[in-house]
């Protein structure tokens, strides 16, 4: 996480609203140091947390509840990491190991946080847990890789956990479908600069910045958002439903 990073934007954003926090990330990133600088702006304590290992998760949980002398109100799911498209992989020619490790840290980590959330009662009634997730995990966005897949079964965690979570604690899941965002781990993506074009092109509203996505995850995290749960909602100016724009004709047509 960083300056660039969506979470660290929503972080600022929550504290300017005046929210209490509480960050975590892997405790190999937490040697890099950057987000000791947002703790000291937001005066949060840093807690290191591996997301796939449960006992992690479990003492993220109680040290937060510790901390805010409270159950918690709510929680950015804000994780992604391809083995695959680090390694240089092409789709069709995945190594599996690697693409468990993949689904593991960037899908099924959101069921590990809401299963110990779940387990330790730790989240207030009406809570609000946002993951963040693409568009490719419905659509073909062919050098996404396997994170299409591994985003795909985000959203349908949430949507399944959202379910249970709501009937017990009126708890709300949901993921954001964020345009694409220049950050560090988008920015990874091959081709990205030319797609990022392409979408600002496509998008009636143009690309939605990570500002205006940590705009979002602050509303969905207040009270004015508490009946809304188990959705996947795009927050791309208007890319998803667009089928072509006059700019990209224009731009084919050159």
């Amino acid at each position: 996480m960083d300056e660039k990073s969506i979470a660290w934007k929503t972080a600022l954003k929550c504290y300017e609203e005046g929210a209490q926090l509480v960050l975590t990330n892997a405790p190999v990133a937490l040697r890099m140091g950057e987000i000791n600088k947002l703790a000291e702006t937001l005066k949060a304590p840093v807690i290191g947390a591996d997301v796939v290992n449960m006992d992690d998760l479990k003492s993220l949980f109680e040290k937060s509840m510790e901390h805010f002398g409270s159950k918690i109100d709510f929680v950015l799911h804000s994780i992604g990491m391809s083995l695959n498209v680090r390694k240089g992989k092409h789709y069709t020619e995945i190594n599996y190991e690697w693409n468990q490790k993949t689904l593991d840290i960037s899908a099924m980590s959101l069921h590990r946080v809401l299963r110990t959330a779940w387990d330790l009662d730790a989240l207030n009634e009406w809570g609000s847990v946002v993951a963040l997730t693409y568009i490719a995990s419905q659509r073909v966005f062919p050098d996404y890789n396997e994170m299409a897949d591994a985003k795909a079964l985000l959203e349908s965690i949430a949507r399944s956990f959202g379910y249970h979570y709501g009937v017990k604690k009126k708890v709300r899941v949901n993921t954001i479908s964020q345009s694409p965002t220049r950050t560090t781990a988008g920015s990874g993506v091959k081709g990205f600069d030319g797609f990022i074009s392409y979408a600002e092109k496509m998008s009636p509203l143009g690309n939605a910045s990570a500002e205006d996505c940590a705009n979002f995850c602050v509303v969905m995290f207040s009270d004015l958002s508490r009946m809304v749960t188990m959705q996947n909602l795009f927050h791309d100016g208007g890319f998803s439903f667009t089928g072509v724009t006059a700019d990209v004709i224009v731009q084919m047509e050159k």
